[in-house]
This record gives structure tokens, sequence and C-alpha cells, in this order.
């Protein structure tokens, strides 16, 4: 299945056999290559006909940063089900 995709640096996608997500980093013109990024930190140049070649779905940017981190959800140092410290105010609310 060949994408119709032009490569536009920080589009998201993700290969649908895999559901590996990745982003494009850098498109050379000169060079017909395209790099990109996997969520994990991986990084691979492809050239323009194995990027025609590739089967992959427009995707969204995760939501979860850790990917290129390697570390685990626990380690993050904060808790990410939180959205706010209920005692949490604006100090601009306090401004006369």
């Amino acid at each position: 299945m060949a994408t119709e995709f032009d490569p536009r640096i920080g589009d998201w996608y993700q290969v649908t056999e895999t559901g590996d997500q990745f982003e494009i980093v850098a498109v050379d013109p000169d060079d017909q290559t395209v790099e990109i990024q996997y969520f994990d930190g991986t990084v691979e140049e492809l050239d323009m006909d194995a990027w025609r070649e590739l089967p992959i779905v427009p995707g969204e940017p995760p939501e979860d940063w850790s990917g290129s981190l390697d570390i685990d959800r626990e380690d993050y140092g904060v808790d990410l089900e939180l959205s706010r410290h209920d005692g949490w105010t604006n100090p601009l609310d306090s401004l006369e």
C-alpha cells in the first residue's frame, strides 16, 4: 500500500501494520530523503521511494511526552491524573 501523503516537518503518522507512531523531523529535497523520529526517540532516514511505500495514516502527536525519555510512568515526578492541585489559585486573581 503506497502512501499519497507528502512529508511535511511536524506531521505525525502511524504505521498501519505495527501501530508505531512517528513525526517528520526533516525533509531534504536535494537528496530526496525524509527523516522520521519514532515515539521512542529512534531516528530513521528514508529515501522518497521508501517513504512512498510506507503503509501509514495521518496521526496525532502522542499525549504522553515520555516516549523518548525511557522512563516509567511512576518516575515522571508528577501525578498525570490530576490537572491541578486543589489548593491552587491563579495569582492574577489577587491583583487589584
